[in-house]
């Protein structure tokens, strides 16, 4: 029976895919039939119900599996998806590969869900949130204001990470085994508030590239990003791919 080699740099819940892939392709897992539940497949491979749930997500995902509320998970005729994709990277949006930057931390912090932020990560008023504020600069000159949102149930030992010098999303997948399936992204062009005016640099009511993003785990939301960042240091590249 093929195992999940941890000495391979391929992260877990992907190799998990590729074996049950390999298991509904090959047929050994035939159309219709049931697969096994969650708690058995951490036994025999010996990884995390996390990594369990995101490989079978994404199994269901892409038609292998479906689904069925109180029955279990089966196997199903694979549907091949059609239209356009984005292939993006889960990695945070930095200033692009080879440029160097340092990063001073804001804030890092608790904080109550105020304003929109319920609404915006599905958390109720009374939950507490991990805030993350920092400010990147580049030839000592400051280009990107980042705040992060995070409720704390999600990951309370944020608080005490080093973010100046790690990217969140990569202490949330490496360390933490909170995969990150999808984000969506809202891109658009504001005015920069008082405080990031003076945060950047920049005179008040200067155009600013606001990005949003919603980061997920399989169907919950585990973290909000809110972005600012100067115009004339910033592009953005998306890539599509006929699927």
């Amino acid at each position: 029976m093929e195992q999940i080699d941890r000495g391979n740099p391929q992260k877990l819940y992907i190799q998990v895919f590729e074996i049950l892939r390999k298991k509904i392709e090959g047929g050994e897992w035939p159309v219709e039939s049931q697969i096994p539940i969650e708690e058995e497949l951490c036994r025999i491979y010996n990884v995390s119900k996390a990594t369990i749930r995101t490989a079978i997500l994404e199994l269901v995902r892409q038609g292998y599996l479906m689904r069925h509320q109180g029955r279990g998970t089966f196997v199903c005729k694979r549907i091949i998806p059609e239209g356009l994709t984005m292939s993006t990277s889960f990695r945070e949006f930095m200033l692009g590969a080879g440029i160097a930057f340092s990063t001073q931390v804001l804030a890092q912090t608790v904080t109550m869900p105020v304003d929109d932020l319920g609404i915006k990560l599905d958390v109720t008023e009374d939950k507490h949130l991990i805030y993350i504020r920092r400010l990147q600069i580049v030839d000592g000159e400051p280009v990107f204001l980042q705040e992060s949102y995070i409720p704390y149930y999600v990951c309370p030992s944020m608080l005490k990470e080093n973010v100046a010098d790690n990217s969140v999303v990569e202490l949330l997948e490496k360390k933490y085994e909170i995969i990150i399936t999808k984000v969506k992204d809202y891109i658009q062009v504001v005015n920069s508030r008082e405080d990031e005016s003076k945060l950047l640099n920049l005179p008040k009511d200067t155009p600013v590239l606001l990005l949003e993003q919603h980061f997920y785990s399989a169907e919950t939301q585990v973290m909000y990003t809110r972005s600012i960042k100067r115009t004339d240091r910033f592009r953005f590249t998306m890539e599509f791919e006929k699927k």
